[in-house]
């Protein structure tokens, strides 16, 4: 009987996740024997498209859902300082690859856009005067920007100020040194990076059928979606990065850890304007508060994008239902994915969050005027000529046990291992792509402990200087760090250093 082929590593799926972690391991150990499996026939096909997500480059600096108010009016900051740690984290390793010189052009997947908060009326007003205060005292938000004049609001978001009431109550805060992330580019920039490293294959319109234990390794069964032909592939560590395909890929493992996760699948639609009369005016990512009542992943936001050196602007995001775990996937996907294990928090779920789902049901039912009625709370002149609707990617949602409640809905990501460390599986969604290499090494620290703090660890000290717990209290570091990556990225010109700090 002819031998498998064998490999250290699988990767399925490939998006921003596995590109970064098969890089990174790549970077750790350039020996090691691995494998990119993509369904699709290109990489980035789904929730890392620049289309398929709000990309923003999240760093905390406007994401209002980040820093919640508790009844008594204080603002808790931490989410969002980890946040932007974590982006920071990010910034580090791109950096790395830029200045080694074979990675390719930064700008070709990051360029510098200012990051901001809009609300409106008295109670919202009152929110962003306080989590101003208190993230203003931080070291990584004291560049943070603060007015309720509205002269001073029509220089920082021209398109959005003309048309409104004089008597409206506004706010705003400002971030210069913002981003926009195509992570689409980012991607595939990475992926070419790896395939020009030996021992490395990536392989597109792949599916993955099956995963059995192996002794100490994993055997992968792999069809191809054109032929129809199959091979298995003895693999040591196997990672599930396939976004919304990735809970039934760890539900086929069958480890323990898998029991009682389910998936909540959303869709996304966005409101898409290409008019270069319109896009000139506002140079902006701006986040505002969602509706009382609506779910975290509602936030509206006017965002300036860049894709392939185009600017566009996208409004959303307007949410929806679908049985599918991907864009690309089967109206089948939700329900197969029901098990014995995880039937009781689904339920739950269900039984629970009746308001998400009206809420959802009432996203998609909306016209496009109910749409637009939306987009003009933030840009009071939108002409309906100028905007499309645009279908984004799919965000499947965690469904996990809870023992108070059966189950919860889970919005966020979560990384889902083998006691062995022999495979792991991310789960989730937002915030993803922008703290995917704190994920990541994540994965690592859990997956390859003794690695890590062997062999490992004088090269991750290379690459990564400063970590998120030292970022978050070392003021000097923060700002040397930033000012570097700054630099590296070519968000800032190299004469406008920040001056090194003792």
């Amino acid at each position: 009987m002819a031998h498998n082929e064998a490999v250290d590593v699988v990767l399925v799926g490939a998006g921003i996740m596995s590109a970064t972690l098969a890089v990174l391991l790549k970077e750790l150990d350039p020996a090691i024997k691995l494998e990119v499996v993509e369904l699709m026939d290109s990489g980035a096909a789904e929730s890392s498209n620049p289309w398929n997500n709000a990309g923003t480059g999240h760093a905390g600096l406007c994401e209002l859902n980040y820093t919640p108010q508790a009844a008594d009016g204080t603002v808790d900051i931490k989410k969002a300082v980890h946040i932007n740690t974590q982006f920071e984290v990010s910034k580090q390793f791109w950096s790395y690859l830029t200045k080694k010189g074979t990675f390719g052009s930064c700008k070709s997947f990051i360029s510098p856009v200012p990051h901001l908060s809009f609300v409106q009326g008295d109670s919202g007003v009152s929110f962003l005067k306080e989590r101003f205060d208190v993230l203003h005292k931080h070291h990584a938000f004291s560049d943070m920007e603060y007015t309720e004049d509205k002269a001073k609001m029509a220089e920082w978001m021209p398109l959005m100020m003309p048309g409104r009431s004089p008597d409206e109550v506004l706010a705003a805060t400002r971030v210069m040194n913002g981003t926009d992330v195509n992570f689409g580019a980012l991607t595939n920039q990475l992926l070419k990076h790896l395939t020009s490293a030996p021992d490395t294959q990536v392989k597109y319109c792949k599916r993955v059928t099956g995963l059995k234990r192996n002794g100490a390794d994993w055997t992968v069964s792999i069809k191809d979606v054109n032929s129809g032909s199959t091979r298995e592939v003895d693999a040591k560590f196997v990672f599930l990065g396939a976004g919304g395909a990735a809970l039934p890929l760890l539900q086929a493992s069958g480890i323990e850890e898998s029991k009682g996760f389910g998936g909540f699948p959303i869709s996304g639609q966005w409101l898409r304007c290409d008019n270069p009369e319109v896009v000139k005016q506002h140079q902006a990512k701006v986040y505002s508060q969602a509706a009382v009542g609506s779910p975290p992943m509602s936030v509206p936001h006017l965002d300036t994008r860049v894709v392939d050196g185009k600017k566009s602007l996208l409004f959303g995001p307007y949410a929806g239902f679908t049985t599918k775990f991907l864009k690309h996937g089967s109206f089948m996907d939700l329900p197969l994915s029901v098990r014995a294990g995880n039937i009781g928090p689904m339920l739950a779920v269900a039984k629970n969050n009746m308001d998400l789902t009206k809420y959802l049901v009432s996203e998609v039912m909306q016209s496009m005027e109910q749409r637009l009625d939306s987009l003009r709370r933030f840009y009071p002149e939108a002409k309906a000529e100028d905007w499309r609707l645009e279908v984004a990617g799919q965000r499947v949602q965690i469904i996990k046990k809870d023992p108070k409640k059966g189950g919860i809905l889970q919005f966020g990501t979560e990384l889902v291992s083998a006691k062995d460390g022999s495979l792991a599986a991310l789960l989730g969604a937002s915030p993803g792509a922008s703290v995917t290499v704190s994920i990541m090494l994540e994965l690592i620290e859990k997956c390859f402990p003794a690695k890590a703090k062997g062999e490992w660890a004088g090269k991750l000290a290379e690459i990564f200087p400063a970590r998120e717990k030292v970022l978050e209290t070392d003021a000097a570091l923060y700002r040397k760090i930033n000012a570097q990556n700054n630099i590296a990225l070519e968000l800032v010109e190299e004469s406008s250093e920040t001056p090194s700090y003792a």
